[in-house]
């Protein structure tokens, strides 16, 4: 007989009153296995309970399973009667004689990954294909949201109703925020299913209604313009209101200008080309530089020179990004004091950083170009992205049409110029 097997021989049938009153062993555990009544009964064979020497008592069954020995336990006296524990032994030893493990499948069970361990191989995985930016966002939204409330369920394991219930609640504080919690999750759970093999079946985040989003289309006019030009001549961290100043000036997003660095810039010609790894549709975007950013960038160029050539002779690092941190070949890593500072001089309470680069844009549409070179000059791969700007042509549309109705009609212009059109011909 196996070790597993081993009992203490006691030829009786399991009872309440048998099991309560058996004595613990000195040391260790011993299992004293059921036996079939005289008068017959239920008998299930590797039935019985097991006793440790503090007197603990729980119901187990042995059995056999590709050549392997395995034992599990049922649950513990007196909460399980005798009765109930046999009775699921037998619906085990049912299961068992069809194929299965139940104890392999307990295992596996508990061994299964969590949406925690998700968390972790979907960080890794987004490592090499998300902005810094945008990493740090997922990160801060597992942290703080998805796994407080999931981080402990197996990920084969999460529901529908798991994801809605969470999105709710969510959406009671932070409705923009729930719709960016159930665009991550959909994203996880499918990763999940496709790439890390972790769950079948249908992704339990998709096809959930979300919360309406008002875009937001804040431009800023002439006016507002100048105040804020007036606020950064006179911001005392002069770094922080160039990076201000360069976002007017090129459309730029905040996190390629802040990862910035002097090697991406070709002063003679005019370009700026951002790595892939930088802009948000993951290709090289060259972009030329008008004036006043050349002009800007050649006064932080001669500055840069100069402080690298200090640094060169106290045989330290030299600079390398356009808006470096506080540390050697670091970048400056916010600038939300300074930001708050400007627009609260500039008195614009209700301008955040991108509304630049729609500044930007508006200014290209009310200068007359078409909304494919805007996308170009943006870096938009989808041209459904510029088309958001696509209401401001009107004024110059509007203008073009009047300067052919001016001279149509001869307005302005005297009489002499105006081309009559050929009798006979029609458009």
């Amino acid at each position: 007989m196996s070790k597993m097997a081993a009992g203490n021989g006691v030829d009786s049938p399991l009872t309440d009153k048998l099991v309560r009153d058996l004595a613990p062993p000195a040391e260790g555990n011993r299992i004293h296995y059921d036996r079939e009544p005289k008068g017959g009964g239920i008998c299930v064979k590797g039935f019985g309970v097991r006793i440790t020497s503090a007197g603990a008592r729980s119901f187990v069954l042995n059995y056999r399973v590709a050549g392997r020995e395995r034992r599990i336990t049922i649950g513990s006296f007196p909460d399980w009667s005798v009765k109930q524990a046999r009775e699921e032994a037998a619906k085990l030893k049912r299961r068992i004689d069809q194929g299965e493990d139940p104890m392999g499948q307990r295992h596996a069970e508990r061994e299964a990954p969590t949406m925690a361990a998700l968390a972790t191989l979907y960080l890794q995985y987004a490592s090499t294909r998300k902005r810094p930016r945008s990493l740090a966002e997922d990160k801060a939204m597992l942290d703080g949201v998805i796994l407080p409330a999931l981080g402990k369920h197996r990920v084969a394991d999460v529901q529908r109703a798991d994801v809605v219930k969470l999105y709710r609640d969510v959406s009671k504080r932070a409705p923009i925020r729930a719709n960016r919690m159930l665009s991550l999750l959909r994203r996880m759970m499918n990763l999940a299913a496709t790439e890390f093999e972790m769950r079948e079946g249908p992704n339990p985040a998709a096809a959930i209604e979300r919360n309406p989003e008002n875009r937001r289309d804040r431009y800023l006019n002439a006016e507002e313009l100048a105040r804020l030009t007036t606020a950064l001549a006179a911001h005392r961290n002069r770094q922080s209101a160039n990076v201000i100043r360069l976002a007017l000036l090129t459309g730029a997003r905040r996190g390629e200008l802040l990862g910035a660095t002097w090697g991406q810039f070709d002063i003679g010609r005019g370009t700026w080309t951002k790595p892939g790894a930088m802009t948000k549709q993951k290709k090289l975007h060259t972009i030329p530089l008008n004036g006043p950013a050349l002009q800007l960038l050649a006064e932080m160029k001669r500055d840069a020179d100069q402080e690298n050539e200090r640094r060169a002779r106290y045989g330290l690092a030299p600079i390398v990004h356009l808006f470096p941190g506080r540390t050697t070949n670091a970048a400056q890593g916010d600038l939300k004091r300074s930001w708050h500072s400007i627009c609260k001089a500039a008195a614009l309470s209700d301008l955040r950083f991108h509304d630049l680069r729609h500044t930007y844009a508006s200014l290209l549409v009310s200068s007359g170009h078409n909304l494919p070179l805007i996308g170009q000059l943006l870096g938009h791969s989808n041209p459904q992205t510029t088309s958001r700007y696509a209401h401001l042509l009107l004024d110059p549309q509007r203008e073009a049409t009047e300067r052919v109705g001016q001279i149509i009609t001869g307005a302005g212009r005297p009489a002499a110029e105006v081309v009559p059109l050929p009798a006979g011909r029609r458009a």
